[in-house]
C-alpha cells in the first residue's frame, strides 16, 4: 500500500513539473535557509548535495569512457575556480566535512571535488551516474527505483560532527531535489534509514560564499 500511494504522488508530481515536493518518502520541500543554517552546519550532521563546476560547451562522447576525459565534457575555466572558490567558503566558514568526498565518475565531477578538497581526499562513487541517467527517457519503474536507492542514500547519518559532500549532477525538474546551478548546494538533514530524510536549505555558490 505504501508503494502504491508513493507512486501515486511520484506520478502526480511528474505531470505538475512542480519543483518543491513534499512526501514521506525522502523527496520533501525545500525551505528558505534558516538564519541559524550555518550555526547547524558547523555542528555536523548533514549532507551537501553539490553540482559540480560549469562545464565546457558540448555534449559527451557517445562513446564515453570515464577513465578518459577527451570523451567528455570537462570543466570550464570558470568551473575550475567555481570548485576552488566552494571548498575556500567551505574552509572559511569552518563547516566540518566527512573525508572521503564522494564524487560521480565524470571528470567534471571529480575535478570538481579534487580542487575543492584535494584530489587524496575524493572517492569515486558509481551510483551517481544513475543521477546522471535521470535526464534520459527512463521507463517509469527504472526512474523510480533509481529515486529510491537516491532516499536510501540520503538517510544515512554523516560521520558524527561531520557533514558529508557529494559532488554530483542535477536533476530534471520536478524530480528528486529538482534543478540545481554549477556548484548549487542542496542541504539536507537525514533522518537515518528507513526514516526519509529533508531539505533544509538550498544555497547558490555566492550566496553560500556570503554567509556569516
Amino acid at each position: 500500500m505504501k508503494r502504491l500511494i508513493f507512486s501515486s504522488i511520484f506520478c502526480i508530481l511528474l505531470l505538475l513539473h512542480t519543483p518543491s515536493m513534499e512526501a514521506s518518502a525522502g523527496i520533501l520541500t525545500s525551505r528558505p535557509a534558516d538564519p541559524s543554517l550555518l550555526s547547524s552546519l558547523r555542528q555536523g550532521g548533514y549532507i551537501l548535495y553539490v553540482r559540480h563546476g560549469e562545464a565546457i560547451v558540448g555534449e559527451d562522447s557517445p562513446s564515453l569512457d570515464f577513465k578518459d576525459c577527451s570523451t567528455q565534457k570537462n570543466l570550464s575555466e570558470t568551473g575550475k575556480r567555481q570548485a576552488e572558490k566552494f571548498g575556500e567558503a567551505l574552509r572559511s566558514l569552518q563547516i566540518p566535512v566527512q573525508t572521503p568526498v564522494l564524487a560521480s565518475p565524470f571528470c567534471r565531477t571529480k575535478q570538481t571535488a579534487a580542487l575543492a578538497f584535494g584530489e587524496d581526499k575524493v572517492e569515486t562513487d558509481p551510483f551517481w551516474v544513475k543521477i546522471y541517467n535521470l535526464s534520459d527517457s527512463l521507463p517509469p519503474a527504472e526512474q523510480q527505483g533509481i529515486l529510491n536507492d537516491f532516499t536510501s542514500v540520503l538517510e544515512e547519518l554523516p560521520q558524527p560532527k561531520t557533514n558529508k559532500v557529494i559532488i554530483a549532477h542535477s536533476f530534471p525538474q520536478g524530480i528528486g531535489l529538482g534543478e540545481i546551478t554549477n556548484l548549487g548546494t542542496v542541504i539536507v538533514k537525514p533522518r537515518g534509514r528507513g526514516h526519509g530524510y529533508e531539505v533544509v536549505g538550498r544555497l547558490t555558490l555566492d550566496e553560500l560564499t556570503s554567509l556569516r
